[in-house]
């Protein structure tokens, strides 16, 4: 896994962020470009892609979210396309709400901010869950803790879409 090896962390999904972020700076500080100034120009490019390669990682690295969807990708397991089955009669309701909401139909708003409520704290309630999922992946290695993290991922993906849209449509269509 690129990202880890070159912050020499070990792969794991529960990071020390201040321990991250330290040896961002310095491996940064080693591979500066402008220490390079004078170097040949193949030493030129290994430290511009040095520098690229650390920032990808601390930029992936230091979002739990997205360092689980790295983690999942270089373990081979890419997110699902298909919608949680539990969500499938909430988004029917929903997208008849906005649809209404975008035909002029100002009485489907307290639907909708009821349901951006309701997204806003399944989200939460992901994050929440996926620390203790991180922990025991972390403890076991277990392949089948990577797929609930997955899956858990999947879900959070779906819902942060739908609050997007619910978001956008309030924010679109204001009362007068």
């Amino acid at each position: 896994m690129r990202f880890y090896e070159s912050l020499d962390l070990a792969p794991r999904l529960s990071l020390d962020l201040d321990d991250l972020k330290k040896r961002f700076y310095e491996r940064s500080r080693v591979w500066h470009p402008d220490r390079f100034s004078r170097a040949t120009s193949e030493e030129q490019k290994k430290a511009l892609d040095m520098t690229a390669v650390l920032n990808d990682a601390f930029r992936a690295l230091r979002d739990p979210v997205s360092r689980a969807e790295y983690f999942l990708h270089e373990s081979g397991l890419d997110p699902s396309k298909n919608p949680p089955a539990e969500l499938l009669e909430e988004v029917f309701e929903l997208n008849m709400a906005l649809e209404e909401l975008r035909g002029g139909d100002d009485s489907a708003r307290p639907q909708l901010e009821e349901a951006r409520e309701r997204f806003l704290n399944m989200r939460e309630e992901i994050d929440l869950g996926v620390d203790s999922l991180f922990a025991r992946f972390d403890q076991t290695q277990d392949r089948a803790a990577l797929i609930e993290i997955r899956g858990a991922l999947d879900r959070r993906r779906y819902i942060s879409n739908l609050l997007r849209d619910v978001e956008r449509e309030l924010s679109v269509h204001v009362p007068n």
